[in-house]
C-alpha cells in the first residue's frame, strides 16, 4: 500500500527537476504523514566523493535511528532521489512556524554535503535544484517561503543541529523569487531531439533503452536502472557533458543518433 505523498514525483518533475525515484519510495515510511505544512532543509554530512554517496543511509537509517530519514536526497549535480512517501524520521524535536513535530508535518531533504569547508562552495546546479524543489513543493501545498526551515532553525534546544550550513534567510529569499515569478524557470531538457528520438532517463524502460545499453556496451534489459544510469553519467563525463544521467540531445548526438 502506497503512502500519500506520491505526488512528490510528479510535482518535481513538472518543475523541470531531474528526478530519481528510488526503488519502493510509494510504500516506503515509519507510518502515513499528517497535513504537510512544511519544508525542512538538512546536509547530510556525508562523504566528499561521489554524486549521492548517502543515499543508502538516509534510505535506511543508522544503528541508532530507523529510516527512512528524510524524504528526498539531493544529489550534487542537482538530481531529487525519491525515499520515501510516508513519515521520516528527520526531525526530532523543534519548533518553526508554531510547528512542533517536524516528523509529521514537513517533508525533509537531505543534501549531499559534508557540512564542511572541503565542500564549500556547494555545486551551482545543487543549490539550483534546492530552491527549485522546495518552491515546487511549497507552492503545491500552498505555504511561502516562510514555511520552509533549516534544520538548525527548527531543533531544540538551540544548537542542536547545524545544518545546512548556508544563510537561510538568503535561501527563503531564493525560494520566494521563484514562487513569486521573479526568477526565470530553468530550461527542460527537450523530450525529443531533432531525429525525433526521445529523451530516456532512470525509470524509463523499453527497446530505446536497450539501444542505449547496446552503445554503452551493457546488459541490454531494456530497463534503465541505477547500474545503467551510472554508465551513463561515466560516458557524459568522458565526453564533458553534464553528467546529469539524463540521456537528451546532446547525448543522443555523440552517442550517434
Amino acid at each position: 500500500m502506497s503512502f500519500t505523498l506520491t505526488w512528490l514525483k510528479d510535482v518535481l518533475l513538472q518543475a523541470g527537476l531531474k528526478v530519481a525515484p528510488v526503488d519502493g519510495w510509494e510504500r516506503r515510511g515509519i507510518s502515513e504523514m499528517g497535513e504537510v505544512q512544511g519544508i525542512l532543509c538538512h546536509h547530510t554530512a556525508g562523504s566528499r566523493n561521489g554524486n549521492m554517496p548517502s543515499l543508502g543511509i538516509v534510505t535506511n537509517g543508522r544503528s541508532d535511528l530507523h529510516g527512512p530519514l528524510a524524504h528526498l536526497g539531493l544529489g550534487r549535480d542537482g538530481t531529487f532521489y525519491i525515499i520515501a512517501a510516508g513519515r521520516c524520521n528527520h526531525a526530532g524535536p523543534g519548533s518553526w512556524n508554531g510547528i512542533t513535530s517536524g516528523n509529521t508535518h514537513f517533508i525533509g531533504i537531505e543534501a549531499e554535503n559534508t557540512g564542511l569547508s572541503n565542500d564549500t562552495p556547494w555545486p551551482a546546479v545543487q543549490l539550483d535544484a534546492y530552491y527549485r524543489g522546495v518552491a515546487a513543493i511549497l507552492k503545491h501545498i500552498g505555504k511561502d517561503a516562510s514555511f520552509c526551515a533549516g534544520h538548525k532553525e527548527y531543533a531544540l534546544p538551540r544548537g542542536r543541529k547545524s545544518d545546512p550550513d548556508f544563510d537561510m534567510n538568503a535561501f527563503r529569499s531564493k525560494v520566494s523569487d521563484i514562487l513569486n515569478g521573479a526568477t526565470r524557470p530553468s530550461p527542460l531538457i527537450p523530450a525529443v531531439n531533432a531525429n525525433g528520438i526521445r529523451t530516456i532517463r532512470r525509470g524509463d524502460s523499453g527497446n530505446l533503452v536497450k539501444q542505449l545499453q547496446a552503445k554503452l556496451s551493457l546488459t541490454q534489459d531494456g530497463v534503465f536502472g541505477p547500474g545503467t544510469e551510472a554508465a551513463v553519467r561515466e560516458f557524459q563525463r568522458q565526453n564533458r557533458l553534464v553528467p546529469d544521467g539524463i540521456i537528451g540531445p546532446k547525448s543522443w548526438a555523440i552517442l550517434g543518433l
